[in-house]
């Protein structure tokens, strides 16, 4: 069975907001609008998720409710997985090695650098940098084809279908 994975990077925080702590970090006044605008672009290319693992840290949070209501996702289902936060590659790969084996399109949102790791593993060859030379900017979404079940997804076992961020949104 072919499988999608979707990549979700937070969107854009607000460090101005004097948060007690990194992880209590919301998103700025443009991460509130990225997030339903980018849900919306997947809802009308109809890449609604059957799972949604998020970081419980709260512009993480943030972004994974706003896009899961624009994508008519039930809120209430998403799956905030503490393992998340400061995750690097190893780590991810254990949380969607524990995603539902029957579904066969998963969103995982989450943080940099580990989704930029993640992605450079999945993915062999040139990967899509901005103008800024960044992969995973704030908002990006990584769709990535995979042909192996969740539990098992050797280097290189993916296909990189697209890489969007919010600025390429109409």
């Amino acid at each position: 069975m072919s499988r999608e994975l979707l990549i979700l990077r937070h969107a854009k925080s607000d460090w101005g907001t004097g948060a007690a702590s990194d992880f209590a970090r919301p998103l700025s006044e443009r991460g509130r609008k990225d997030a339903p605008r980018l849900g919306k672009w997947m809802r009308k290319h109809h890449l609604k998720p059957e799972h949604v693992v998020s970081s419980p840290a709260v512009r993480a949070t943030e972004t994974a409710t706003a896009v899961s209501r624009a994508l008519e996702f039930r809120v209430k289902d998403i799956t905030f997985d503490e393992r998340i936060y400061l995750a690097g590659l190893t780590t991810l790969l254990e949380v969607i090695a524990s995603c539902p084996t029957e579904a066969s399109r998963v969103m995982l949102v989450g943080h940099n650098p580990g989704l930029d790791e993640l992605v450079e593993y999945l993915v062999q060859g040139e990967l899509p940098l901005s103008d800024a030379g960044k992969l995973m900017t704030t908002c990006a979404l990584a769709r990535i084809e995979l042909s192996d079940n969740w539990a098992t997804l050797p280097r290189g076992s993916g296909k990189l279908l697209s890489l969007t961020r919010p600025r390429e949104l109409p």
